[in-house]
C-alpha cells in the first residue's frame, strides 16, 4: 500500500545536473512514487542566481538561504549538486543535524572530508549516499560496497575522467596534439574553460581516493593519492605507443600490495595494450576494470558526465534513499574496518617505458645497461635510432620489466649524469597486463 504522504526533497544546486534532477523528479513522478511506496516532492530549490528563469520549478520553490532550506526539519532528503567544499560541507551536517538524509555529487568533499561526513550521518542515524560522485551514470559504488560486500577487492583500475579521455583518444586517433585536442574539447563542451581540474588529474585523483577507500575497506583521503596530470603526454607518444600496440590513457588505480599489508592510489598517464578492455573505450566514456579474488575480473562502462547521465545516478541513490527513510533504516555506512596504511609511489611496482636522446656513437647502449643493472631495474626490450637530421644524436627506447618507482627514479638521476646522454625526452608507465 502506498503512503499518500509525500517524502519531501530539497535540492542544493540547479545548474546542469540539478535542473535534470529536477526534470525527472516532475516528469517521472508516478514511477518514482511506485517504485519507493510513497510520492516525492521537491520542496525547495536553493540556488545563487534566483533571477534566472528554470522551465519546470516552481519559483516559490527557488531560494538563496540554503542554510534556512536544509533546516527546515521537515526535509526527508537533501539532494547536494553545488559541489566544492564549502558551505556545502557545513549544509550536509547542518542537514544531517536537522533530521535528513543526503545525496550528493561532491566528490572533492567526499575525497577530502568523507571520513567526517560518514560520522555526521552515523551520529544523526541518516544516510550519505554518492554514487554520482565517481563515474557519472556507471552503477559503481554501489557494486562495489554492496554487491562485492562478500569478496575481496584487490585492484580497481579505470577511466574516470571524460574530459581526458576524450582529448587523449583525439591524439590517438588524429594524430593531433596536446593544445589541437584540448581545443576541440572544448569547442565541443566537454572541456571547461579552465580545465585544470580535469587535465592535471585533481578530478580524477579524488574519484580515485573514494574508490580506494570503498574497495580496501581503508580511509584514503585525496593527499593519499598520487597525481600526475597528462598535458606532457605528446603525438610522439602515442606513436611509440602504437609501435609496441598499446595506446595512452589516463588511468586511476587502486590496488593491494602483493602481500595485502598496504594500499596504494595513484593517478597518471600510462601506456595500455590495445588487447586490454580498457584501450578500446573512446571519447568522453568511462570505464573501470574491477578485479576480485572469486568474482575475476569485471568491468563497468558507460558516460562519466553530463546532467542527465548524472542526474541518473542522484535518482538512483535517491530512490534508495526515500525506500530506506518509508522503512526506518538506513544503508550502508563508511567501512574503514581494514585501516591499511596507504603506501607512497616510491613503493608502486610497474613496468616503464624511458625515451633518450643519445651520442649516436659506439658504446652508449652498454653505458646505460650497465646504469639500469647498478640500480637493480632489469631491461624488457631496448630500440635505438639515429636521427634523420644527423647532429650526432639518437634516440633510445627502454622498456623495462616491473620495478619499483624508487628504483626507476635512481635510475634516471643515474642516466642524467652520463655525457653521452643529452636529455630525457619522456617517462611513462606501462600497466594493464
Amino acid at each position: 500500500m502506498m503512503r499518500t504522504r509525500p517524502l519531501k526533497v530539497a535540492l542544493l544546486g540547479c545548474g546542469v545536473v540539478g535542473s535534470e534532477v529536477a526534470r525527472i523528479m516532475t516528469t517521472h513522478a508516478d514511477d518514482l512514487a511506485a517504485r519507493i511506496g510513497a510520492p516525492v516532492e521537491l520542496a525547495g530549490v536553493a540556488v545563487r542566481r534566483p533571477s534566472r528563469v528554470r522551465e519546470g520549478i516552481d519559483p516559490s520553490l527557488v531560494t538563496t538561504d540554503a542554510t534556512a532550506l536544509v533546516k527546515r526539519g521537515d526535509i526527508d532528503v537533501v539532494v547536494e549538486v553545488i559541489g566544492g567544499i564549502e558551505p556545502a560541507r557545513t549544509l550536509i551536517t547542518t542537514a544531517f543535524e536537522h533530521g535528513a538524509s543526503v545525496v550528493s555529487a561532491n566528490k572533492a568533499l567526499l575525497a577530502q572530508d568523507g571520513a567526517a561526513l560518514h560520522a555526521a550521518a552515523e551520529e544523526h542515524d541518516a544516510d550519505l549516499y554518492y554514487e554520482a560522485a565517481v563515474a557519472g551514470a556507471i552503477p559503481l559504488i554501489r557494486p562495489l560496497r554492496e554487491s562485492l560486500a562478500g569478496d575481496k577487492v584487490n585492484r580497481v583500475l579505470g577511466i574516470v575522467n571524460g574530459t581526458t579521455n576524450f582529448i587523449l583518444d583525439k591524439m590517438d586517433s588524429t594524430g593531433a596534439g596536446y593544445q589541437e585536442a584540448l581545443d576541440e574539447a572544448t569547442a565541443l563542451g566537454y572541456a571547461e574553460a579552465d580545465p585544470t581540474a580535469d587535465v592535471e588529474a585533481f578530478d580524477a585523483a579524488a574519484k580515485a581516493a573514494i574508490l580506494a577507500g570503498i574497495a580496501f575497506h581503508t580511509r584514503v583521503r585525496l593527499d593519499d593519492v598520487y597525481r600526475e596530470g597528462m598535458t606532457e603526454v605528446t603525438a610522439a607518444d602515442f606513436a611509440t605507443a602504437k609501435e609496441m600496440g598499446c595506446t595512452i590513457k589516463l588511468l586511476a588505480i587502486c590496488e593491494r600490495a602483493a602481500d595485502g599489508a598496504s594500499v596504494t592510489a595513484r593517478v597518471h598517464p600510462a601506456m595500455i595494450p590495445l588487447s586490454h578492455p580498457l584501450a578500446s573505450v573512446r571519447g568522453a566514456y568511462n570505464a573501470v576494470f574491477v578485479e576480485s579474488d572469486a568474482s575475476g575480473q569485471l568491468m563497468f562502462y558507460g558516460p562519466g558526465a553530463g546532467g542527465a547521465p548524472t542526474a541518473s545516478a542522484v535518482l538512483g541513490d535517491l530512490v534508495a534513499v526515500c525506500r530506506n527513510r518509508l522503512n526506518g533504516a538506513t544503508g550502508p555506512g563508511e567501512s574503514a574496518y581494514a585501516a591499511l596504511p596507504v603506501s607512497g609511489m616510491g613503493e608502486v611496482v610497474t613496468r616503464f617505458h624511458i625515451s633518450l636522446d643519445v651520442a649516436d656513437k659506439p658504446g652508449v647502449l652498454a653505458q646505460v645497461a650497465t646504469v639500469f643493472a647498478e640500480h637493480g631495474v632489469s631491461i624488457d626490450t631496448v630500440r635505438q635510432q639515429g636521427r634523420q637530421d644527423g647532429g650526432g644524436e639518437a634516440s633510445l627506447v627502454v622498456v623495462t620489466h616491473r620495478a619499483s618507482d624508487a628504483a626507476l627514479n635512481g635510475t634516471v638521476e643515474a642516466l642524467r649524469k652520463l655525457d653521452t646522454v643529452r636529455g630525457v625526452a619522456s617517462i611513462m608507465r606501462v600497466e594493464g597486463e
